[in-house]
């Protein structure tokens, strides 16, 4: 099998030429645009050839999740649901934010997630994720144990440190510097972790303080629910290494309490930085991690010029279908060739757990029963 940067779509157009006008060159840099750089393709190389010998002992088999952001009804949030159960997706996700934009209003993730383990059978139900400022960690544990035990140990708590400024804004809540956030992330899982076990907790931190808390009910899945924690930046990603069961990565900017779509943070240099993060800090425990990340599926049979409407949709100035066919969040092109690229990009980098959005659930399903069933290597 090639890997994901050698494996090139149908086309017959030249994939190096810009997707939209090129952005203002940098000070002393060449202007943006001309193609990747040298240096890139033969980084990007190396990592190949590197991965396929021993970067991934093992990979974990495919799982998808599907987002859902689009349902606003209880109609709407079962109708998703369901298909996505009967398609085959492994799990079904809700955002925790309380403004709309740069996400369309959700319902409140617990309360809709229950709804939805009662409606399934066997779909999977998780956050993605929930702001850890909005709950204090013992009636977070009490709620994620009480779904788990509902929904017959099918729980995923996603939980990040929050990054939307207006979320805390407009509630009237404290927009603390990210350290202090990020703190507060680190200490709510460990104490998470304690309020999950079968002891009472007394925990005096930093940030919080439980005295011989027993927490009832006691979750299903042991010794948890498995804690997926986002991240992008060194700090949450060594804490992700550290302390989650799944990292998800985060190719978008939260900096400064907004949200920013950069190209650079998906490139494929960016994506192999964090995960060379990630099993630097997990150390011997980085085979046990799952890696996921949300992407975007395009079928078609023109991926140059869908890379580059992709481009232009989201303001990517001076960037190359090239580029943008071989961000690791990106997957464009035929079913059979996206099949392959799944396979490679899971080999590359080892990522084997993707999230869409509801709105590309219908593209995405005919994929799984060619994914889902491989067996890994």
């Amino acid at each position: 099998m090639r890997a994901a940067g050698l494996r090139q779509p149908p086309h017959n157009r030249d994939p190096n030429s810009n997707c939209a006008p090129p952005l203002p060159a940098p000070a002393g840099g060449p202007a943006g645009g001309a193609g990747p750089p040298t240096h890139h393709i033969r980084l990007v190389d190396l990592l190949q050839r590197a991965c396929r010998s021993r970067c991934f002992r093992s990979v974990r088999p495919f799982r998808f999740g599907v987002l859902a952001e689009s349902a606003q009804t209880a109609e709407q949030l079962l109708d998703t649901a369901r298909r996505a159960e009967a398609a085959g997706f492994s799990i079904l996700l809700i955002r925790d934010h309380l403004v709309q934009d740069p996400f369309p209003h959700q319902l409140g993730p617990l309360t809709a997630l229950a709804a939805v383990a009662s409606a399934t059978r066997t779909l999977r139900v998780g956050t993605l994720v929930l702001s850890n400022d909005f709950r204090h960690p013992a009636v977070l544990a009490k709620e994620v144990a009480t779904l788990d035990v509902l929904s017959g140990g099918r729980v995923e708590l996603g939980i990040g440190a929050g990054f939307l400024r207006r979320d805390y804004e407009e509630a009237g809540l404290p927009f603390d510097d990210p350290r202090d956030r990020v703190g507060r992330l680190e200490e709510a899982l460990g104490l998470l972790k304690a309020l999950f076990g079968p002891d009472p907790v007394t925990h005096h931190g930093q940030h919080y303080t439980v005295e011989r808390l027993d927490s009832f009910p006691r979750p299903v899945q042991r010794p948890h629910p498995p804690l997926q924690v986002a991240a992008a930046r060194p700090r949450m990603l060594a804490i992700a290494a550290r302390e989650a069961d799944i990292v998800g990565l985060q190719t978008v900017s939260t900096a400064n309490g907004v949200l920013t779509d950069d190209p650079h943070h998906r490139s494929a240099d960016a994506v192999a930085d964090q995960i060379a993060r990630v099993r630097e800090a997990a150390g011997g425990r980085f085979d046990q991690l799952e890696l996921s990340t949300t992407v975007t599926v395009v079928v078609t049979d023109d991926p140059i010029s869908s890379a580059c409407q992709l481009a232009r949709q989201r303001g990517w100035g001076g960037v190359t279908a090239r580029e943008v066919l071989q961000m690791p969040s990106i997957f464009i092109g035929p079913v059979e060739h996206l099949v392959g690229l799944f396979h490679e990009r899971r080999a590359l980098y080892g990522i084997s757990y993707f999230v869409v959005s509801d709105r590309a659930l219908d593209t995405v399903a005919p994929l799984i029963p060619s994914l889902v069933t491989a067996v890994a290597p």
